[in-house]
């Protein structure tokens, strides 16, 4: 695609990166496969409900530990109670290399949860914070699939002020320190976006992040 703009690298916030076409085309490949095999059952794709009865427009599912709102378990305790696949070494070591060249340091510790959201046709995701780890180390987003409109906030409110950014099938976003605990989401995709050559229908995105907890 010939761009009339060039996508360079960009801060958003202090603590906040966007690297756009951060993955190759392989890469993204081979990605999109392991992730259709980790999002096999047991423990595998699942809906989320919410406390307050709604479920989330995008499915998900878990890998080293599992998310449920508002917390962490070593089984799928909102799914089909399985536990939760280990955290792939691969991914780990993408989320180090990510965050190092995204903010020029790495967590002490190794990222050992994977988040992995399915964004269909009109998925979306509110204004929410990533606090339910008890380690303050980057969150590492990895965009594949469908384009999408990621909202990118402030740490006060899920009001204004926020930045919109368009996040392409590659690019990596990783946010830490002062913007760590940042409001964010996902306002819109744009449906038939992705690269034909991934076979991939919606969005994946894969949010590392380090718990914090005891192994």
């Amino acid at each position: 695609m010939n761009e009339l703009f060039a996508r360079d690298r960009r801060e958003i916030a202090p603590g906040a990166v966007h690297l756009p076409d951060w993955l190759g085309a392989e890469a993204q490949r081979h990605l999109v496969e392991s992730c259709r095999t980790w999002a096999a059952p047991p423990a595998g794709l699942r809906e989320v409900l919410l406390p307050g009865g709604g479920a989330m427009t995008a499915r998900q599912f878990c890998l080293g530990w599992h998310w449920y709102p508002y917390g962490y378990a070593r089984t799928a305790v909102d799914g089909d109670g399985q536990p939760v696949k280990p955290m792939p070494g691969e991914l780990a070591e993408l989320g180090r290399r990510a965050a190092e060249e995204a903010l020029g340091e790495a967590p002490a510790e190794p990222y050992d949860i994977a988040l992995i959201n399915h964004y269909g046709p009109g998925a979306h995701m509110g204004m929410h914070q990533d606090r339910d780890e008890r380690s303050p180390a980057p969150v590492v987003s990895l965009s594949l699939g469908d384009t999408c409109v990621f909202r990118f906030g402030n740490t006060e409110t899920r009001a204004r002020p926020y930045t919109d950014i368009e996040l392409r099938s590659g690019d990596l976003f990783v946010f830490g320190g002062p913007a760590r605990y940042a409001y964010h989401g996902v306002p819109r995709t744009d449906p038939g976006s992705a690269p034909p050559s991934l076979g991939l229908s919606g969005r994946l995105n894969i949010t590392l992040r380090v718990s914090g907890y005891d192994a």
